[in-house]
């Protein structure tokens, strides 16, 4: 099945950032959001810092990927956030940061909880240090995670078929808001949580220009998923595959899910409105328009795919939400912003692009059983 490609580059502003000597640096530029990001920069002329450890398999391709396109525009930093010394001359180029590079796994933060604080709290720490030693004063916008919020288990929940829903009305049409107390949960909550909170305070004691986009469930082209991290790719990596699902808890688990082009849209305007939305936390989500369960994306991916998915039932994930819809109101307000593609297109889009990807790489149709798949 075709599907229409998807504009990337609809209702994206330009930076508020003079002249094009100077260049944008996007920490974790080779991982999903990151390099989609970059490229959104590298079409519209700009030269783009890219540092990234690169280790998170299947990222190098991206990186490559953005080489090809877009030849010396793009320079390469491969370093860990967690070594100061070693990405701290990087910044002294950069006239605004973007910040992805992270530890995104519940799961392996529970079995190397440290190694996960290294990463998320002590790396954006590093990474703030290293924007304010390098007196540029450059925008620092940092990705966090709707995981802050906790398990929400203080929302009293209705099932709703093959969903839950708040009981609460205002919730249930609108959404979390920001109005949320934070209650972090596992240590990914936690050292996110404090990466989110050190952020916001650099505005605070130091004058930074710094914003915070509290994400859902992001998907689309690029987007090696695993179990872990990524689900909706990594759901139709395994169904093209024709490999089992495995299903955590019941699949009625409601998320937001949100198409990259959105998001990069997003980072983007909120960097163009940076010197009147600086020191402030936004929820970054599709919506309750593209609010959607578990189970619901298993239907339309068999639907996109002709093939019948096997699903394979596991046990309840510690901290999992049985719902998060992200209100984005305060975004909308805020930058005019607004999610403009359907769970269901983006799912063909990605869908898509997985042939394509799989066609490039290993010169041939997408079988239904590969004996592998990169991701």
């Amino acid at each position: 099945m075709s599907a229409r490609p998807i504009d990337r580059h609809e209702g994206v502003p330009a930076p508020a950032l003079s002249g094009k000597t100077a260049a944008i640096l996007v920490v974790g530029g080779s991982g999903f959001l990151g390099c989609n990001l970059a490229d959104s920069f590298l079409r519209d002329g700009e030269k783009v810092i890219v540092l990234d450890n690169l280790s998170r398999p299947g990222v190098e391709r991206n990186l490559e990927w953005l080489v090809e396109n877009h030849g010396s525009a793009v320079q390469a930093e491969i370093a860990d956030i967690r070594d100061l010394s070693a990405i701290e001359p990087v910044f002294k180029e950069a006239k605004a940061i973007f910040h992805f590079a992270a530890q995104t796994a519940v799961t392996t933060s529970l079995l190397q909880p440290v190694d996960d604080f290294e990463t998320n709290a002590r790396g954006t720490l590093n990474v703030l240090e290293a924007a304010r030693r390098a007196g540029r004063r450059a925008p620092v916008i940092f990705a966090s995670t709707n995981k802050v919020y906790g398990a929400l288990t203080g929302l009293e929940m209705d099932e709703a078929g093959d969903r839950y829903l708040p009981a609460d009305a205002v919730t249930r049409r609108y959404g979390v808001g920001e109005a949320q107390p934070l209650d972090f949960c596992t240590p990914y909550g936690c050292s996110k949580g404090v990466a989110d909170q050190y952020v916001l305070d650099y505005a605070k004691s130091f004058g930074l220009a710094t914003a915070v986009l509290r994400m859902s469930c992001v998907y689309g082209p690029r987007q090696f998923g695993t179990e872990d991290q990524g689900w909706v790719a990594h759901f139709l990596i395994r169904a093209l595959a024709g490999e089992p699902i495995s299903i955590y808890g019941d699949g009625k688990q409601v998320r937001d899910i949100l198409h990259v082009s959105d998001a990069v849209a997003a980072y983007r305007a909120l960097l163009a409105s940076i010197d009147r939305l600086a020191g402030r936390a936004f929820n970054l989500g599709g919506g309750p328009g593209n609010a959607v369960s578990v189970a619901e994306v298993l239907h339309e991916i068999e639907r996109v795919t002709a093939r019948r998915v096997r699903r394979v039932k596991s046990d309840w994930r510690a901290g999992d939400q049985l719902y998060f819809v992200a209100d984005t109101r305060a975004l909308m307000d805020a930058l005019g912003w607004r999610a403009r593609t359907g769970w269901r297109a983006g799912l063909r889009d990605l869908h898509a692009w997985l042939l394509q990807d799989w066609a490039d790489v290993n010169k041939a149709p997408f079988q239904r059983r590969p004996r592998r798949i990169t991701a």
